[in-house]
Parts: C-alpha cells; structure tokens; sequence
C-alpha cells in the first residue's frame, strides 16, 4: 500500500516562490509516472506536471516555465519548485501517479498566493 504525504505549502504574495515536497511510503517501483495536481476552489483537479514512464518531465500549459518537477529517488519524494505565483495558483497541491491517479489520495498541501 502506498501512501502519499505532501508538505511544504503556505501563504506567499504574488511572484514569490515556494517548493512544495511529496514524500512516497510504502512500495512502489521508482517515481516514473508520478506527478503534480492541484485543485483550486470550485474548480476541477488538474495535472500540473508529472514524470512520464521514461523519466521525462512535462508541464500543464497554464504553469510551463514556472514550476519545475524534480524527485529524489532515494528518499522516495517529489518535489515541485512553483516560481513567480500568480493568485490562480492558489489551490491544494497533490501527488499521485500519472497520468492516472492510481493511489488514495493524501490530504494535499494548501498554497495561497495573496498579497
């Protein structure tokens, strides 16, 4: 069983940045197919970026050139590096597999961008 713990979220003014983490328990095979969503009020969950079956990394449209994805395999943890926040990034960041989300979801971690 696989749990996702994600952290690192806060209240940031806009065009500050922020690095939010995804720490991975349990099994699981290596952090390919693993990536970012986030989910803003009254809106549906989106992916953000994500790690493809290759370890390549790739970027919604709306946050390409903003966030960076990266991972520490050793210590089973995603990252994502959100540079020059705009209030519509404030939404719950989430972790899970890609491009389907196969895992329970874990509780998320709330960045609020707000002057």
């Amino acid at each position: 069983q696989v749990q996702l713990v994600e952290s690192g979220g806060g209240l940031v003014q806009p065009g500050g940045s922020l690095r939010v983490s995804c720490a991975v328990i349990g099994s699981i095979n290596s952090l390919n197919d693993m990536g970012w969503y986030r989910q803003a009020p009254g809106k549906q969950r989106e992916l953000v970026a994500g790690f493809n079956s290759q370890g390549i990394t790739y970027y919604g449209d709306s946050v390409e050139g903003r966030f960076t994805i990266s991972r520490d395999v050793a210590k089973k943890t995603l990252y994502l590096q959100i540079d020059s926040l705009k209030p519509e990034d404030t939404a719950v960041y989430y972790c899970n597999s890609v491009p389907n989300s196969i895992y329970y979801w874990g509780q998320g971690t709330q960045v609020t961008v707000s002057s």
